[in-house]
């Protein structure tokens, strides 16, 4: 076993220079009052990362390093190690078996100065200890893919599995040629049941939900098949399934989500239902034909993740106040727009969640229902059968509501609807699909509504995209240029703005926590207006005029999109290109 010379670790990073003097002791104090290990503090404290750490130590006391990247972090599966080394003791001591050498065992440990447990693993295998050092996020994925069979690396499994079996890749047979070839039902059925299929549509869900997908995309050009993730909003190509298992896994799929699977000519959307780990997992499925094949697309519902809190909406208090201030009126219409997936409907959930009670009659139409509220009467359209948002909101108002919410207003006959309702006593929330919060004004003047009944009904209108929020590991801070910092200034509509010298911004880094992007999850950026008098008169005079609208809202102190992503750029959320890249300067 390595010999492992006994030097604190704190004297490692300094003597490395990945941390300074100063920064030891701020993270030597923020481990006494965390009752953390001094890594993690440092860690937490993004004075470095994990990596950075595990490296310099393994340079100081001649343990080597073993990562995913450098490909040592790999179990040597054949040996049967999960016998000599249970899971649960290598959770409690964040260890894992690597392989065995004669009479000695290699194991990755995330303290490998720790002697107790060296000894211990001596004492339990039999085997001397040969130890590596690896990183605590590297060590808890690699026992997650060891003892699970490999959770998060399903696909490369399915597709070994095909790989080394003695099954031919499976070819749906057709009648005839072109668009109109007929599908031997009997034979895709087959075909959509066996083993290799379900394997890989199996691999594919449970790897999208673990690495947070929030969309699949499963698609087939002339020579390939190719499947991405769409993970923080960005797209990532995964190792896509052999073109001829392609027909067979849509046919799987279209069996799960009780899809038609002999029409292959038209667009079809359905649904799934599942539960991994114990949580409730929905599945949106949207199937349509293209020249090559049907393309599947899949949006991920994760209910356990949606925690209807308003205080986790990551609104300011002058948002927060002006929302919730038109959510409680006893009448008239709160807009939220923004482009799909965005978080509009979550939002809305959100303030039904907050302001509902006992004593209050809260009726939905939405197209789909995405989550099941407690309290809340929801109704899902049914366009086939003449189930419409305009036809369920005629009934909704016999239904004696006092507040509903449309999934969307897409037409005149809901606008219309929409806002008598409001005008007669009814809370009414809904969405739109304009750029902008005010751009919903001029929309619903196309719409039909007469400017003074807007002015009228019309009490709140918001905006809100989603920001990718830079990983806490990893993300490094920097002095603004003066190009930065002027740009700021103007566009965050901030009074007081801060000292520019004192001013840290920070930027993207990357580590095992992140997959290497820099951003882990999402936060939500919003402009809110609440429709004072002010701009209930240029409403009433001007109709849709978003300029003098801008210009009014403006001297009110309320800001527009752009203002709060540089907001979250000032408090370390986000990276200033993607604030900029996802709002306008106009917005």
């Amino acid at each position: 076993m390595a010999q492992i010379q006994k030097l604190r670790i704190g004297d490692i990073l300094t003597q490395s220079r990945i941390i300074t003097p100063e920064q030891l002791q701020q993270a030597l104090k923020a481990q006494k009052q965390g009752g953390m290990m001094l890594g993690e503090a440092i860690v937490k404290l993004g004075f470095a990362t994990e990596e950075a750490i595990a490296i310099a130590i393994s340079k100081q006391i001649g343990v080597p390093y073993a990562s995913r990247e450098n490909k040592i972090l790999k179990v040597e599966r054949s040996q049967n190690l999960e016998r000599i080394v249970n899971e649960k003791y290598s959770r409690d001591n964040l260890l894992l078996p690597l392989f065995l050498d004669d009479k000695l065992l290699a194991v990755a440990m995330a303290d490998p100065d720790n002697m107790m447990v060296l000894d211990n693993l001596k004492l339990m295998t039999g085997y001397e200890i040969t130890p590596f050092i690896a990183t605590k996020a590297q060590i808890l994925k690699a026992i997650d893919e060891f003892y699970s069979g490999g959770q998060t690396n399903l696909i490369d499994k399915a597709m070994e599995d095909k790989e080394g079996g003695d099954e031919e890749g499976v070819q749906v047979d057709t009648v005839g040629s072109g668009s109109d070839a007929r599908v031997d039902l009997d034979k895709v059925l087959v075909e959509a049941k066996g083993s290799q299929v379900i394997t890989f549509v199996n691999a594919m869900l449970k790897q999208a939900i673990a690495e947070r997908g929030s969309d699949i995309h499963l698609e087939a050009y002339d020579e390939r098949v190719t499947l991405r993730f769409r993970i923080d909003g960005i797209l990532y190509e995964r190792m896509p399934p052999p073109k001829d298992l392609f027909p067979a896994i849509v046919s799987r799929i279209k069996i799960l989500s009780k899809l038609d699977i002999a029409e292959k000519r038209l667009p079809q959307d359905g649904a799934i239902t599942m539960k991994l780990q114990n949580r409730n997992i929905d599945l949106r499925v949207s199937i349509c034909p293209t020249v090559f094949g049907e393309k599947v697309v899949m949006r991920v519902l994760d209910k356990g993740s949606a925690t209807l809190n308003i205080d986790k909406l990551g609104l300011e208090a002058r948002q927060r106040e002006d929302l919730l201030k038109a959510a409680n009126l006893p009448h008239g219409l709160l807009f939220i727009t923004g482009p799909t997936g965005s978080g509009k409907t979550t939002t809305l959930y959100t303030v039904l969640n907050t302001i509902k009670s006992p004593e209050v009659n809260i009726m939905t139409i939405e197209d789909p229902v995405e989550f099941k509220l407690d309290g809340i009467n929801q109704v899902q359209i049914r366009p086939n059968i003449g189930l419409t948002f305009a036809s369920a909101l005629r009934s909704f108002l016999r239904q004696d509501p006092d507040i509903i919410l449309v999934g969307e207003v897409r037409d005149p006959e809901t606008a219309e609807i929409c806002v008598k309702a409001a005008l007669t006593g009814h809370l009414v929330l809904s969405t739109l699909h304009t750029n902008s919060a005010l751009e919903a004004i001029p929309r619903l003047v196309d719409l039909g509504i007469e400017p003074f009944l807007l002015s009228s009904g019309l009490f709140c209108v918001a905006a809100q995209r989603l920001v990718r929020a830079l990983c806490p590991a990893c993300k490094r801070p920097y002095r603004p240029d003066a190009k930065e910092i002027e740009a700021c200034m103007q566009e965050s509509m901030l009074n007081p703005f801060p000292n520019p010298q004192s001013i840290l911004f920070y930027k993207e880094g990357g580590c095992d926590k992140c997959a290497r992007t820099g951003f882990l999850g999402r936060r939500a950026i919003y402009e809110i207006f609440f429709i004072n008098n002010e701009l209930k008169e240029v409403i009433y005079k001007h109709g849709g005029d978003v300029t003098l609208l801008r210009q009014v809202a403006a001297k009110s102190g309320a800001w527009n999109m752009r203002a709060s992503a540089w907001r979250k750029v000032l408090e370390g959320v986000t990276s200033v290109h993607e604030a900029l890249s996802v709002t306008s300067s106009n917005h």
